[in-house]
């Protein structure tokens, strides 16, 4: 038996009955059939038509078109967050039809003669349509995971307010929780601004973090830095107990022209 001869036959015998293949492929996949609409409508998907181009490339082993298609499917339900226990369903739901429109012609014109010519063809078949499943399950979590990170992004850019106060000072009032990430995303805004404004004087106010691991200190002492080398004056405000014992511990001093004054209130009072 010459698989490829068999794929393109079952391809053709599928697309002669269509509308029964289309008819089994909603009963096989029960919890998908009354969502069809609703996915047309959500991200214009049309999952009949993606049936047929999908059983088409693992038919006829169109192994390029076959992964590209299923990284496309894969970004668009990603990009419209549909349930992936659908698309899993509708998938198994696909590999079944296709399964018996294999065995209808394979009844009639007997290709698999043999137990390996049974292999052959089963592993034909299933073989692509887990290529297709991973491939569409890998490009789905990416796509997330790098909407989740642009949308960190966004959040953790609003969560460093750069204020002026007058003319060249500007306050930066830190709250919560200071990872690696985020005195990262600190560190490029600090010395965007301070280039950008003009910056003659950053006030730091500390008051809202109450504790920092050793390699923020050390990055933060890098930001004070960098923006005296940019000919920014550094002032740091509401310095808490603990977090002043982790600096000490750190070895951090400040060295680099900043100022550390006691609350940002009696710092504002100075420079307003």
């Amino acid at each position: 038996m010459e698989i490829s001869r068999m794929g393109k036959e079952a391809n053709t015998y599928i697309q002669e009955n269509v509308e029964e293949f289309k008819e089994m492929l909603l009963s096989e996949a029960v919890n998908v059939s009354s969502k069809i609409s609703d996915i047309l409508m959500t991200g214009n998907i049309d999952l009949l038509k993606n049936a047929q181009r999908l059983t088409r490339y693992v038919l006829e082993q169109k192994d390029e078109e076959l992964i590209s298609f299923a990284n496309q499917e894969g970004e668009a339900w990603a990009s419209h967050s549909l349930t992936l226990s659908l698309k899993l369903e509708w998938v198994q739901a696909i590999r079944r039809t296709i399964w018996k429109f294999v065995n209808d012609l394979d009844s009639t014109k007997r290709y698999t003669d043999s137990r390996n010519d049974f292999f052959e063809l089963e592993k034909m078949i299933n073989d692509r349509v887990d290529q297709f499943l991973n491939t569409f399950f890998i490009k789905y979590s990416c796509y997330k995971d790098e909407m989740l990170n642009k949308q960190r992004q966004i959040v953790e850019h609003l969560s460093v307010p750069i204020i002026p106060v007058q003319e060249h000072v500007y306050v930066l009032p830190l709250i919560g929780s200071v990872d690696g990430y985020r005195i990262q995303v600190i560190a490029e805004k600090v010395l965007h601004e301070i280039a950008e404004a003009r910056i003659q004087t950053l006030i730091l106010d500390l008051s809202g973090i109450a504790v920092m691991e050793k390699n923020v200190i050390d990055q933060l002492d890098q930001i004070l830095a960098g923006a005296s080398m940019m000919g920014c004056k550094a002032v740091l405000t509401g310095l808490r107990p603990d977090l002043v014992k982790n600096m000490v511990k750190a070895g951090i001093r400040f060295e680099n022209d900043t100022d550390i004054r006691g609350t940002l209130q009696e710092t504002l009072k100075e420079y307003l």
